[in-house]
């Protein structure tokens, strides 16, 4: 009798461990990083580049829900709300900031020097004081750097070819991004080169791309560069409706707007991008601390056009472009 009671305790006591540890290995899983991830524009708009972000995660041991958080924060066009977002994200004491785009970048650098940052911006990172230099960061931010300036003045040129006859082209740019100003200077330095005279238009709001085309509208011009910009690519729709109507052709920098009905896009290839920037955070993670991550630059360039569109207003796109083309839409 002894020998079986003891048996039945031995019995008890292994059912209760066993009981036990399910609950100490869940409690276990449940520990993740938490990871802060900002940007302009809307979370809608960034569905592809999220997507993109999470693959590159993955691809570095991560995936989101399961070992790691990301806590997603998008300004869409307000860009007064960034100081309070990402103070929010500080105090979350998240792992790692990711943050496409030069404004919530700079914003991040300025905030903390301890938090590691994965940015992907179209300016030199150095430039902008973010790094040492491309090889050796040295501080606390690495990332992608995407060659704003030179696709800027490639897309002028893309334009021009595709519209030869165009010779006043309205540049529409969000003075609150950063890049602003140097694709600017990049136009302006550009266009004399080609024979082409440049009119500076910007726009902050939905209202203020409603007034922007009414301006283009009255005057005319032969056809549309919109500069690079999240907010503006949350409003493709918006772009290219207007567009339409006004029968103007515009070039655009990603290819979402001739998704969307756009005429022409050339850009890095931002769903590449998004994904470095995921393999990168995920290595930061990981233990690597950003100075000793060398700061990547694109390699991969998209040009679409749409084909479509091209017939609506007339325009005969040159064999020589669609041959170069990435993608042509029907």
């Amino acid at each position: 009798m002894i020998a079986k009671l003891k048996r039945r305790e031995f019995i008890t006591l292994l059912g209760g461990a066993a009981a036990a540890f399910p609950q100490a290995t869940q409690a276990q899983q449940t520990v993740t990083l938490v990871v802060g991830f900002i940007r302009d524009g809307s979370a809608e708009a960034s569905t592809r580049y999220v997507a993109a972000f999470r693959k590159g995660l993955s691809e570095a041991g991560y995936v989101e829900g399961q070992n790691v958080t990301v806590e997603y924060r998008w300004l869409e066009g307000q860009q007064d709300r960034l100081p309070a977002l990402l103070a929010g994200l500080i105090r979350h004491r998240v792992a790692a900031l990711v943050t496409p785009g030069n404004v919530p970048t700079l914003a991040a650098k300025a905030a903390t020097a301890t938090i590691p940052i994965v940015f992907s911006v179209g300016d030199d990172p150095v430039r902008l004081g973010l790094v040492a230099s491309l090889a050796r960061p040295g501080g606390n931010a690495t990332g992608i750097y995407i060659f704003t300036e030179a696709v800027v003045a490639k897309r002028l040129q893309l334009l021009h070819e595709l519209v030869p006859k165009a010779v006043r082209i309205a540049v529409l740019v969000n003075p609150a991004n950063a890049s602003a100003e140097s694709t600017v200077r990049t136009v302006q330095q550009a266009a004399p080169t080609i024979g082409l005279q440049i009119q500076i238009l910007n726009a902050t709001t939905i209202g203020e791309i409603d007034a922007a085309f009414a301006t283009l509208e009255r005057e005319r011009p032969d056809a549309l560069f919109v500069a690079g910009d999240a907010f503006f690519v949350s409003r493709a729709v918006q772009f290219a409706t207007l567009a339409a109507r006004d029968r103007i052709p515009a070039t655009y920098a990603l290819r979402d707007y001739v998704a969307a009905g756009g005429l022409m896009s050339y850009a890095t290839d931002f769903t590449d991008s998004f994904r470095q920037v995921g393999v990168y955070t995920g290595t930061i993670l990981k233990g690597v601390k950003p100075a000793d991550l060398p700061v990547l630059q694109s390699t991969k360039f998209e040009f679409v056009i749409n084909l479509q569109i091209a017939r609506s207003l007339g325009i005969a796109v040159p064999a020589g472009l669609l041959a170069i083309a990435d993608e042509v839409i029907e």
